[in-house]
């Protein structure tokens, strides 16, 4: 029998290639041997109460460049977080046997609550219980994340196995899955690629819109001139050549070192590499957003597989707590 992984993403609207190379083609890949349930995570998206207005738009742009990447709702249960509310149920219930201090430590609340002091909520104090609970409530065995994500899942496997110490065995304790994460810089090679930072590429832009950003990117800061040498090793650029361009990634690094190729023409090696890679995608994603009702489709069939293991999994908690009377 397969194992059960669970993973969740807020809906931030179209997606960008470091949202791919980071997760997207990870969660593709992990639907050949695991039992997959794929969460669009809403009510996480609303500790920041930012473009609330949006957040429909969002999570359709999301689902339609999630299609098209290959998540396949015949193969994984793919829904949104709010469509199946048994988790904010059991958010409250898990909320009662997680200490505060546990919480309080947690380093991404203090970095979320430095970046937003004017609304430091209950939410994002929460946040790692949610969370917890849209992993246990579906029971998941496994879930993928990268080595600077295990301190989270690590406090989901405590507040799992305290709620198994006082009320029974009742929760697996989900394990990771080290999977690749590759840390992709945004255009301006400074920091992460991301929305916030205006410095990313949309898988569904058009070729001409890539080229165009592409060329706008940071490249070897030491490298003034054309006849200068490259230093590969630190350009951005090259490093997206790993996952776009790799028949050619070492000739490529060949050039650079020898100004056999200067950087305006490596940005054009990338720019058709990216083009290449994503042609197919691109043509997918326009044959689903030509037919709407795909999205929602997915979604509500999704929903109605995940409520099904939501309500047998809050059934045995509530009973498990003393809330419901125990079946005999």
């Amino acid at each position: 029998m397969k194992q059960r992984v669970f993973s969740g993403a807020r809906p931030t609207g179209r997606q960008h290639i470091g949202n791919y190379l980071g997760a997207i083609r990870n969660y593709v890949a992990l639907q050949e041997q695991y039992d997959c349930i794929y969460c669009v995570v809403d009510i996480h998206a609303l500790t920041s109460l930012e473009e609330t207005d949006r957040l429909q738009e969002s999570i359709h742009e999301m689902m339609l460049d999630w299609l098209a990447a290959g998540l396949d709702p015949q193969r994984s249960i793919l829904f949104v977080q709010s469509h199946v509310p048994e988790v904010m149920e059991l958010h409250t219930l898990l909320s009662m046997v997680t200490p505060l201090g546990w919480l309080l430590r947690v380093p991404t609340f203090k970095e979320k609550a430095r970046m937003q002091p004017h609304n430091v909520n209950y939410g994002l104090v929460g946040y790692p219980v949610l969370m917890t609970a849209d992993i246990v409530l579906y029971k998941a065995e496994v879930v993928p994340v990268g080595e600077d994500q295990l301190p989270h899942l690590e406090l989901a496997r405590e507040i799992a196995r305290r709620f198994n110490s006082i009320f029974g065995p009742t929760f697996p304790e989900p394990q990771s899955k080290l999977t690749s994460f590759p840390l992709v810089l945004g255009l301006n090679g400074a920091q992460k690629m991301g929305k916030t930072y205006d410095n990313y590429i949309e898988l569904a832009a058009t070729p001409e819109e890539t080229s165009k950003l592409v060329m706008t990117a940071v490249t070897d800061p030491a490298r003034r001139y054309r006849s200068d040498l490259g230093h590969p090793e630190v350009c951005n650029v090259f490093n997206l050549h790993h996952f776009f361009s790799s028949a050619r990634v070492d000739e490529i690094a060949v050039e650079c070192r020898s100004a056999g190729i200067g950087c305006v023409d490596c940005k054009k090696l990338l720019a058709q590499g990216i083009n290449s890679e994503l042609e197919g995608f691109r043509e997918r994603r326009a044959a689903f957003a030509a037919r709407p009702q795909c999205v929602a489709e997915a979604l509500s069939g999704g929903s109605r597989q995940a409520q099904v293991i939501a309500k047998e999994t809050l059934a045995e908690v509530k009973e498990k707590m003393g809330l419901v009377q125990r079946s005999v």
